[in-house]
């Protein structure tokens, strides 16, 4: 059996404050959808014998249009290779209740190869030489174990569980999440010839047979340093005994770089925006990045530290860029630093958006008006806040 393992695409998912100007979308999301795509044309060059999803398909229990258009295109550009797709519901695409409608539900019509576990219940499927055994997120924490004790392993195929939360021995890496339960590590038994994880981003093993595969996208900053992609798990037999064998996968995704620290205690503020920009040109950040920088030894000397209008034009080539700082009247722990509202015009995004929708000219009109007037209405409160 050679399968590719991913997890927490969190497809419909939007951050920063760009659009795009073709679509209208969020550009982050936008990014998302395409990078997803990119991905499964990745993962079907590879020709695994089954693609296996561990939860958080979405980013949310009641996905918008453009994210099932994108799982939908998905699920054909798979069927149409002939690769089976298993996937489980993860807690930010699972229902609150057992009479909510999952939007899974939806996704079971397509005419591919699919299973999709999101019943709160233990179920299993048989995929050539392999039994898959899934838990989705279940309501309760308690309820993974019911749903353990009802697994059969099979003596004649290879058996991989698939499941989501947080194991035990990570239990310090909490995501803050709802319904982020705890995986009992009697959970994650030996018994399996591997366990196929979502929920934790960073692509990491937790035993022997057990990983998560991470998210695709660095989804926040926290992540910055964390490898992305899927893991290529081909499961033999060697000397009679079941072998795993687990290599990382690099799939598309944005880039995310981290440009380093900047001392800044006898620097003038637009020095520092200077080496800013320096760090950026010289790292040849590809455009529409997300890049993150940080400040050390800002002073109440330098005001609020650079001036967002001097790095107004490498911002423009950015997706986002995160300043932080590091203030010594803090004991060195690293705080987000005020970024100023005059940084982007959020008025000319508003009326770019207004462009891309299908509004008449008087709908266009008012909206335009009213908008424009409570978008310089909380601007100017913002700037008054700040100081």
């Amino acid at each position: 059996m050679r399968l590719i393992h991913i997890a927490d695409t969190h497809l419909g998912l939007s951050q920063f404050n760009r659009l795009d100007p073709d679509s209208g979308l969020n550009l982050r999301e936008k990014q998302i959808y395409d990078n997803f795509l990119s991905a499964i044309d990745r993962i079907i060059d590879k020709k695994p014998d089954v693609l296996v999803h561990a939860g958080d398909l979405f980013d949310q229990v009641r996905p918008k249009t453009r994210a099932y258009k994108t799982v939908m295109e998905a699920l054909e550009r798979l069927h149409s290779a002939g690769i089976p797709l298993v996937v489980i519901a993860g807690n930010h695409s699972m229902v609150k209740t057992r009479y909510a409608t999952s939007p899974f539900e939806i996704l079971v019509y397509h005419p591919g190869d699919m299973t999709a576990a999101f019943s709160f219940r233990y179920e299993n499927v048989e995929i050539g030489d392999t039994i898959f055994h899934l838990i989705p997120n279940m309501l309760r924490p308690e309820d993974y174990r019911s749903a353990y004790d009802e697994i059969e392993l099979s003596g004649n195929h290879h058996n991989v569980l698939v499941t989501h939360g947080l194991a035990t021995s990570i239990r310090d890496r909490r995501l803050a999440t709802v319904a982020e339960h705890e995986l009992d590590n009697t959970i994650l038994s030996d018994r399996f010839d591997y366990i196929a994880l979502g929920h934790y981003h960073r692509q990491s093993q937790i035993a022997d047979n057990a990983w998560y595969s991470g998210s695709l996208e660095h989804l926040t900053y926290g992540e910055i340093s964390d490898q992305k992609g899927g893991l290529l798990v081909n499961l033999g037999h060697t000397d009679g005994q079941v072998a795993c064998d687990v290599r990382h996968l690099g799939l598309p995704r944005t880039p995310m770089i981290d440009l380093g620290t900047i001392p800044c205690e006898e620097a003038h503020p637009k020095d520092v925006s200077s080496e800013i920009i320096s760090r950026i040109d010289g790292k040849d950040v590809p455009p529409l990045a997300m890049a993150q920088v940080t400040l050390d030894g800002l002073t109440r000397e330098h005001g609020k530290g650079p001036d967002m209008r001097d790095l107004s034009s490498v911002r423009e080539r950015l997706l986002d860029l995160k300043i932080r700082v590091i203030t010594r009247d803090r004991d060195g722990a690293a705080v987000p630093l005020q970024q100023d509202v005059r940084a982007v015009d959020y008025q000319k995004e508003f009326v770019t958006f207004l462009e891309s929708r299908n509004l008449d000219a008087r709908q266009k009109s008012y909206v335009e008006r009213c908008g424009l007037s409570v978008l310089k209405t909380v601007m100017e409160k913002h700037r008054e806040d700040a100081e």
